[in-house]
């Protein structure tokens, strides 16, 4: 079986490439190495799938349709992971952020439509929720989107939608809600909350929370992201899922157990809420429980071995 993941010098595509190796598929990984993230640790990322005979790697971008045509040639399976992924970036360039997500995924479908793919499973985000206020989030409630970035994953679900109802391209889209674990790029201005905190309590530095620390987040370890697309190359066809944990945390307790972990000596420090940010979040996992799915790592092992990892950079 031949597998094409997108943005997969990235860190949820690279332990989805990870994993189809390890179970002997052969994978094409595209990516633009786009400089705005460290394209270092992108190469890093890879690196030990070089000299694989069944890795290809293909530099290109998925708003380039002709590229793409070039690299769906005998593709069983897509991993739509390229995005712009930032709350922040895409409330500075919108435009952008529509054009790399919201037509980067309909030239995504509309190739693999063309190019006969069996399935095209596709990289969605809670962040399609906003702030409502009912609790846990459930797919079946109406999204109402804070930024660019939810606008376009919402769009990217629709997308999906359609093209499976209408044109009969099988797809699932996964809503991920935080996910964490090695190979987050740690220096992104904006990185995700765990990195950005385990980055500072390593070096004792202090740990900046925006907002008063009270607002909530529902954290998943990246080896469950990859499970929930594993079963979803054959399950959950025309459906939108929660990938998530099931349990939530305030930013508070969990800066002060990244401290605990990592035995530092870091200082928390509060600033104004930054825009864009949704204050609550928790996922109701039970429909991608139906499917096979149930989350095995906690929040604190999952940290023990995304500590681990980055105290060895």
């Amino acid at each position: 079986m031949k597998c094409l993941v997108t943005g997969g010098a990235g860190f949820i595509g690279s332990h989805i490439i990870e994993y189809l190796l390890k179970h002997q598929h052969e994978v094409v990984c595209l990516d633009n190495f786009d400089p705005s993230y460290d394209p270092a640790i992108k190469k890093t990322n890879i690196a030990h799938f070089l000299h694989n005979r069944n890795f290809e790697l293909v530099k290109g971008d998925v708003r380039d349709k002709d590229m793409l045509k070039k690299s769906l040639i005998d593709i069983n399976y897509i991993f739509h992971e390229a995005a712009l992924v930032s709350v922040m970036e895409s409330m500075r360039d919108p435009v952008k952020t529509i054009e790399v997500n919201t037509i980067g995924t309909l030239n995504i479908l509309d190739v693999a439509l063309s190019s006969n793919v069996k399935k095209t499973i596709i990289a969605s985000s809670a962040a399609v929720y906003g702030d409502l206020p009912e609790l846990p989030k459930k797919e079946s409630m109406i999204p109402a989107p804070k930024s660019p970035y939810a606008i376009s994953k919402l769009n990217c679900e629709y997308a999906a939608k359609i093209f499976f109802e209408e044109y009969g391209l099988k797809t699932t889209s996964l809503r991920y809600f935080n996910v964490y674990g090695p190979r987050q790029d740690l220096t992104s201005p904006y990185a995700a909350v765990i990195p950005n905190f385990i980055k500072k309590a390593l070096k004792n530095e202090t740990i900046t929370i925006y907002g008063d620390g009270t607002q909530t987040r529902d954290f998943i370890f990246i080896d469950d992201v990859v499970h929930s697309n594993e079963l979803a190359m054959s399950k959950g066809d025309g459906g939108v899922f929660n990938v998530a944990n099931g349990r939530t945390i305030s930013i508070n307790t969990l800066a002060e157990l990244i401290i605990e972990l990592t035995d530092s000596g870091s200082k928390i420090l509060y600033k104004e809420p930054r825009k864009g940010d949704i204050k609550y979040s928790i996922a109701d996992i039970t429909e991608i429980k139906k499917i096979g799915f149930k989350p095995v790592f906690s929040l604190k092992d999952g940290l023990k071995y995304t500590i681990k990892w980055f105290s060895h950079l």
